[in-house]
């Protein structure tokens, strides 16, 4: 299966730069100088395979540049093109509790105590803690932090995630329906890896 480590965005500069729109927690890895991706333009068709030849962030942002691409003219005609990395040819993980984007999506959310939360509908990359989005049944957009601590099981072959959320997360529920217990803890579980299909997450 091929997952997406980045959108390549406007580009930047004169000299080939873009902009990256991330969906891997190890850019530096993932699009390290030599590595060479598979991609799909905007209309997800598949394109030329791009080189990374350069690769910087400046605190905020993601940028880089590749040998296919050696001026402005060029890199701006990758803009909305995706990089691409097949997890059939990558190692095993050995880490047991890890999780792509695509095998989240779809999960039924529960309480711990059974009461249906809605279906898990997307997983967001953040810097600390990625965050689980789960739509309620009335089309409300709640973001989870994905901590073990709220997120306490993830059952993919039951179709399930458990969550225990602190008061007021859930307005659906009513702040007197749910456990404050675990307001403000962390312990994240980081994305593995890729996306749109991002990649995964897991325990830490």
């Amino acid at each position: 299966m091929q997952l997406t480590v980045a959108i390549i965005g406007p580009a930047h500069a004169l000299k080939g730069e873009v902009r990256l729109e991330i969906r891997s927690d190890d850019p530096e890895g993932r699009l390290a100088p030599g590595a060479v991706l598979a991609t799909q333009d905007r209309s997800g068709r598949p394109a030329a395979d791009l080189t990374v030849e350069r690769l910087r962030f400046d605190g905020t942002r993601w940028f880089a540049a590749f040998a296919e691409a050696p001026d402005r003219t060029a890199a701006e005609a990758l803009r909305g093109h995706r990089l691409l990395i097949d997890t059939d040819t990558e190692p095993e993980d050995e880490d047991d509790d890890a999780w792509y984007r695509h095998e989240l999506v779809g999960l039924t959310a529960r309480r711990v105590d059974g009461t249906g939360l809605g279906a898990v509908t997307d997983l967001e990359p953040g810097v600390a803690q990625d965050r689980l989005i789960i739509t309620t049944p009335s089309g409300q957009r709640v973001a989870v932090p994905f901590v073990e601590a709220l997120v306490p099981e993830v059952d993919l072959e039951a179709g399930l995630v458990v969550i225990d959320p602190p008061g007021g997360l859930f307005p659906d529920l009513g702040a007197a329906e749910v456990s404050e217990d675990t307001a403000g803890t962390s312990g994240s579980r980081a994305t593995r890896s890729a996306g749109e299909a991002v990649d995964g997450a897991h325990h830490d």
